[in-house]
C-alpha cells in the first residue's frame, strides 16, 4: 500500500518531459564528445543549431523543475525530503566540479545545470506562494537577462548570476538569469493547471508506448543518468581510440 501511494505521488507526464530533455542532452553530449575526440567537426560555440538545441534542453529542464517544485510542495513543504534533495544536488554539483577540474582543465564546470538547480531550489521557496506574480516576474527576468549586460558580472565570483556579454570558458554554464525566470513560469503553469482544473490531464496521463515508458524511466533517474553518461561516453571513445591505433 505504501509503495502504491508513493507511485501515485509521481506524475508520469512530468517524468516523460524531463526524460525527453535527458534524451536530447545525451545526443548533445555525444556529438560534443565526437568533436572533442576529432571524429566530427560540430561547432557548438557558434552554430545556431547547436546553440538553440542547448537552449531548448535547458528550457525544458528548468520549466519542468518549476512544475515539479510546485506539485511536490503544493500542500506544504516536507522539509526533511526537501533538504535531502538539495543535499544530493549539492553533492552531485560538487562532484561535477571536481571531476571536470581534472578532466577539462581551464574549462571545468563551476556553475552548470546541476549548480543552477541547487541554487534555484533554494531561491524558489518563497515564490511557491505566488500565482500570476510568478509569470510576471519570470517574464521580466528573462527579458532583463536578454537586454542587460554589465562588465561587472564578468568577475569570476559574479558570473553565476548572469548579465555577461559572453559565455565564460567552461564546458557547461547555466547562470541564474535567465533560467530562474523559466523556473518561475513552470511554477506558475503548475498552479494554473490546478486552479483551472487542467491538472487531471497531468495526473491521469500514462506512458503506454515503449518510447514513452523509456522517457518516464529516464526522467525518474535523470540525476543518475546525468552523472554517468559522460564517463561512459569518454570510456567508450577512449577504448575505441585505443583499439584503432
Amino acid at each position: 500500500m505504501a509503495q502504491e501511494q508513493k507511485r501515485l505521488m509521481r506524475y508520469p507526464l512530468i517524468d516523460a518531459l524531463r526524460g525527453s530533455a535527458i534524451a536530447m542532452m545525451i545526443v548533445f553530449h555525444f556529438c560534443f564528445d565526437l568533436t572533442l575526440f576529432k571524429y566530427a567537426d560540430f561547432d557548438f560555440y557558434h552554430s545556431p543549431f547547436w546553440l538553440h538545441f542547448r537552449t531548448l534542453i535547458v528550457s525544458i529542464f528548468t520549466f519542468v523543475m518549476g512544475m515539479s517544485l510546485y506539485l511536490a510542495n503544493k500542500n506544504g513543504i516536507n522539509w526533511r525530503k526537501y533538504l535531502k534533495r538539495v543535499s544530493i544536488l549539492l553533492a552531485a554539483a560538487l562532484l561535477v566540479t571536481v571531476s571536470t577540474y581534472f578532466t577539462s582543465g581551464d574549462r571545468f564546470i563551476y556553475f552548470g545545470i546541476l549548480h543552477f538547480i541547487f541554487v534555484a531550489s533554494l531561491f524558489a521557496i518563497p515564490f511557491l506562494r505566488l500565482y500570476w506574480g510568478n509569470l510576471i516576474i519570470g517574464l521580466i527576468l528573462i527579458t532583463l537577462a536578454n537586454l542587460y549586460e554589465n562588465p561587472l558580472f564578468h568577475n569570476i565570483y559574479l558570473q553565476w548570476i548572469g548579465f555577461m556579454a559572453y559565455k565564460p570558458a567552461t564546458d557547461d554554464y547555466a547562470p541564474l538569469l535567465p533560467w530562474f525566470g523559466i523556473v518561475l513560469i513552470g511554477i506558475f503553469f503548475a498552479r494554473w493547471a490546478i486552479t483551472e482544473k487542467h491538472v487531471n490531464f497531468i495526473q491521469n496521463w500514462q506512458a503506454r508506448s515503449t518510447i514513452a515508458k523509456t522517457l518516464v524511466f529516464a526522467g525518474i533517474h535523470s540525476l543518475l543518468i546525468y552523472l554517468l553518461h559522460q564517463p561512459l561516453f569518454f570510456g567508450l571513445l577512449n577504448l575505441y581510440q585505443m583499439l584503432n591505433q
